[in-house]
């Protein structure tokens, strides 16, 4: 039984195949456009009314599909845009371009803003008529922010740099021309702005480094290590200059393209004066150290040789009394010395004082003891009025003695005729009061507060003929405000007389010395010392030598670093007298190598040198030196030093 069939269906044409796919794909795309979160993508017909609705267009603007489709986009516009018909407009645009891009503020359904960047395509069919519009929004409200801080932080960067005065701060562009200009700019250089905006910036650098390059290589050299600073002089307006400190710092983009560079200029013309000062300053110091130290080297053998004449010319009056007559002025001319370092340390602030609890006594004596020949010279009778107790204080016996010899001193100098002076001790309360008086010349009322100055002597035409530096009271105020003290003058005048007056606290402690001065320590010369004295000044060596075999010592002499080993090794001394600055090998050196043999361990080392700075102290120390004296060397105080070197101590000889 045979079965009919109908006919075959009929195959889809292509045509047909291709619009299903067609359809497929746009169903696909319509899918992934609706599931997009991050832009708002949706349709307008060709009057703006919404037609589709996306998901990222529900989460940036705030609507669901059915509160906005049927609508006009005009809803997401600012009141002033739509009053403005900006939306029509961009549809306008965008059909007459075919694609409109814009940033603004919109509106969300709640009201808030977002910062916006908007994409408007026309949609045209293939006959080219137009039916509707595709609108691409994405919220950059966070960028916008952004963009603002850095905005309002760039203001506030910008007036804060056009306000300051202390530094011009300006920016260049990557030619060297000036491209902002601000107050401290003004200040400092002398332009306004309209005279130097479009400047090269070369015009602040001299003639001689314009013509070296200056500026130039200075902009390479911040292109190639990004920053260069610099300090030199720089030039105004007016053509005056000035020391500046700059900097100038190479400014790239993002893609590290130079864009220019920022310049900041300090004026230093007041540190760098400053600095000269001080530098003068440190030098006049150290020319004054020198010159102390050079002054000292001919003076201690001038002072040895007069030592020697007073030991052996007892028995010829004329002669004794030259000598004595010539160690006062060497007394006077090593006091002089001493004050020119004293001024270095006052202004370095290095006076060191050793201090201990001393009964005042002790120090006016020391002063009296110093001064009673000067005072005796000129006729004059001093009075010393003592206190009916003992007073003690914490202070540096040393340098005491050394303002009340200089306050008696002045007393001797200052009063011509022969007359009384007075020095009383006494004590208020919890102060002693030391009062010096005399029948002097007295000081004007305009003076009494500058005599207290460093190189101050009132009235100079009447000072100059009495000798000194004026430095003594300076010295002397200086010392006192250290211990916790003060120090005044009293005066009628020009007559009758000054009287000065130190204050200084008490303290309700013993007095903790026990040990002798170095006068009474003279008294007790040990003999029989074997002594090494060594100095490349040969007229020093052979004087003090001479003055201690006078003594009863056994000394020989070197004069440089080498031979005082070899005479070291042969003679093996008790002590040794020793100079620092020889050339070749320095007494430092000699010290050192000495101190490294154990059989010069016993031996004292003194050095016995013109540098008596407190770092020339701790620095013999440190070599190994016992002891530091400087020259001239007081006989007193070596003659104590060689009595009982354990017990001598440095404060004993003026530091």
């Amino acid at each position: 039984m045979s079965t009919s069939q109908g006919p075959p269906p009929e195959r889809p044409s292509v045509a047909t195949q291709s619009t299903y796919k067609l359809r497929e794909v746009e169903q696909h795309f319509a899918e992934l456009v609706a599931s997009v979160e991050d832009h708002a993508i949706f349709l307008l017909d060709p009057n703006g009314i919404v037609v589709s609705w996306n998901a990222g267009a529900q989460r940036i603007k705030g609507y669901k599909p059915h509160e906005i489709i049927g609508k006009s986009f005009t809803n997401f516009y600012m009141p002033e845009s739509i009053e403005a018909a900006w939306p029509q407009e961009e549809l306008r645009r965008a059909a007459a371009t075919g694609r409109l891009q814009d940033e603004g503020w919109r509106l969300r359904k709640d009201g808030s803003r977002i910062w916006a960047n908007v994409v408007i395509t026309a949609l045209r069919d293939s006959s080219g008529e137009l039916r509707g519009f595709l609108k691409i929004t994405r919220d950059l409200t966070e960028r916008k922010q952004a963009e603002e801080k850095l905005r309002q932080s760039e203001e506030r960067l910008r007036l804060m740099v056009e306000s300051v005065q202390d530094y011009a701060i300006f920016m260049l562009d990557s030619e060297g021309l000036v491209m902002s200009w601000n107050a401290g700019a003004e200040r400092i250089k002398g332009y306004h702005a309209e005279e130097i905006i479009g400047k090269h910036f070369s015009t602040f650098y001299t003639s001689k480094d314009i013509a070296a390059e200056k500026p130039k290589w200075e902009l390479e050299a911040a292109i190639r290590d990004g920053r260069v600073e610099d300090e030199g002089w720089r030039v105004r307006k007016d053509g005056s200059q000035f020391w500046a400190n700059v900097i100038i710092t190479a400014l790239h983009d993002t893609h590290g393209i130079l864009r220019g560079f920022a310049k900041i200029t300090r004026d230093l013309t007041d540190k760098r004066q400053v600095e000269e000062l001080q530098s003068a300053d440190r030098q006049k110091n150290e020319f004054l150290a020198m010159l102390a130290h050079e002054l000292r080297n001919p003076l201690a053998p001038i002072r040895n040789g007069v030592e020697l004449l007073k030991m052996s010319s007892r028995c010829e009056p004329d002669i004794y009394d030259t000598t004595q007559m010539m160690e006062r002025q060497i007394i006077h001319l090593v006091r002089l010395v001493d004050d020119l370092l004293d001024v270095s340390r006052i202004v370095t602030g290095k006076i060191h004082l050793e201090r201990e609890l001393i009964d005042v006594s002790e120090f006016i004596d020391r002063a009296v003891e110093e001064v009673q020949p000067t005072i005796d010279g000129r006729g004059h009778e001093l009075i010393l009025v003592r206190p009916t107790r003992p007073l003690v204080i914490d202070g540096d016996i040393v340098r005491l003695a050394q303002v009340i010899s200089n306050l008696l001193t002045n007393a001797a100098k200052f009063t011509d005729n022969p007359s009384q002076i007075w020095l009383t001790v006494e004590s208020h309360h919890e102060e002693v009061f030391i009062r010096v008086r005399d029948e002097g010349i007295g000081i004007e009322a305009d003076q009494l507060e500058r005599i207290f100055k460093l190189f101050e002597q009132g009235d100079t035409t009447v000072s100059r003929n009495r000798g000194g530096l004026g430095v003594g009271l300076t010295l002397v105020k200086r010392i006192v405000e250290l211990h916790g003290g003060s120090v005044s003058a009293t005066s009628g005048g020009n007559s009758p007389g000054s009287e000065f007056i130190v204050r200084l606290p008490l303290s309700n402690q013993l007095s903790t010395r026990s040990h002798p001065s170095p006068s009474m320590m003279a008294r007790h010369r040990k003999s029989n010392r074997r002594i090494l004295v060594v100095d490349d000044n040969v007229d020093a060596a052979v004087s003090v030598a001479k003055m201690l075999k006078l003594w009863g010592h056994e000394v020989e002499t070197a004069y440089n670093g080498p031979d005082a080993l070899k005479t070291a090794h042969r003679f093996n001394p008790d002590v040794v007298l020793l100079d620092i600055g020889m050339p070749g090998m320095n007494g430092y050196e000699v010290a050192k190598q000495m101190r490294a043999e154990r059989e010069f361990d016993a031996v004292i080392i003194t050095a016995l040198t013109g540098y008596g700075q407190s770092e020339d102290r701790l620095r013999s120390s440190e070599a190994g030196f016992n002891h530091h004296m400087t020259k001239p060397p007081d006989p007193a105080a070596l003659a104590a030093l060689l009595a009982s070197p354990d017990a001598y101590t440095d404060t004993d000889e003026k530091a």
